[in-house]
């Protein structure tokens, strides 16, 4: 009888094990993940490149500028060299550039919804939330404390400063009578 318990507990763990893994072995899904990691893998091998290249023509640009300054390079050929080298840059900068922007348009499309979010609560009427009061009672606090009399100018660096400054905030300078 125990070794047909034990059969039949066997039996059941197996069964139950391939119900649970059943999505893991799931072609569709494991197709889509596949696809998203190919995307975001080909995203991060691209900019890669592109900071590689651009890496690679900076040396370039170092490198013909130390062979022109120690004689190597004939005067007539280096500014051709320069200006092929530097144009290739400026083209690897402004794909840098432009790969950089579409990757932050998410973040910031994030930050205008949840400001326009919160503008639309403010013009129905509605409460803000509490953090935004809270950052605004910091940021009107903050404001008032700034708006202190100036009680002069840093002797080094002329910035204006308060009578309760002890330095200068500017400079860092030590301000006598502090």
């Amino acid at each position: 009888m125990e070794l047909g318990a034990l059969f039949l507990i066997l039996a059941l763990a197996l069964l139950v094990g391939f119900y649970l893994s059943q999505p893991l072995f799931d072609p569709r899904l494991r197709r889509v993940s596949v696809a998203a990691q190919t995307v975001a893998d080909t995203r991060e091998h691209v900019r890669s490149s592109l900071l590689a290249e651009r890496d690679r023509l900076i040396n370039a640009l170092l490198e013909l500028e130390f062979d022109y300054a120690l004689g190597k390079i004939p005067e007539e050929d280096y500014p051709a060299q320069r200006d092929a080298l530097r144009q290739a840059a400026v083209q690897v900068l402004r794909q840098l550039d432009e790969f950089e922007v579409k990757r932050d348009e998410s973040v910031a499309e994030e930050q205008l919804e949840a400001a326009l979010a919160a503008r639309r609560a403010q013009r129905k009427g509605e409460a803000l939330p509490e953090e935004m009061d809270e950052i605004e009672r910091l940021i009107a606090e903050r404001r008032r404390e700034r708006q202190g009399k100036v009680a002069g100018f840093c002797p080094h660096c002329g910035q204006p400063v308060r009578q309760e400054d002890r330095f200068c905030p500017k400079c860092g300078m030590a301000l006598k009578g502090g």
